[in-house]
């Protein structure tokens, strides 16, 4: 028997590593007249359902998914969190009719 388990990835570059799109956010929020935000960090979220018997087997295949494939070792850094809401996306855009 399984269980359906959603998780959330979160992808972003490692300190010190160059953020070109965090940047071109902190360039333009003098044109938005807003003072005091500093040090954006521009990622990326992954949200997954993933079934498995139980919630560890479920981490443990998250775990291995956001090292090996939805992120660069090398230049980015990820945080995996279990998230009990569904997406926010509506069925339509979904594909479901």
């Amino acid at each position: 028997m399984t269980t359906e388990f959603r998780f959330a990835v979160n992808v972003l570059p490692k300190p010190g590593i160059l953020d070109p799109q965090g940047r071109a956010v902190e360039g333009s929020l003098a044109h938005l007249s807003i003072e005091g935000v500093f040090a954006v960090r521009v990622g990326r979220r992954v949200e997954l359902t993933v079934a498995a018997p139980d919630e560890a087997a479920a981490l443990a295949i998250v775990e291995r998914l956001a090292g090996e494939l939805l992120s660069n070792p090398l230049i980015e850094a990820y945080s995996v969190e279990r998230i009990q809401a569904t997406s926010s996306m509506t069925s339509v855009e979904a594909g479901v009719p």
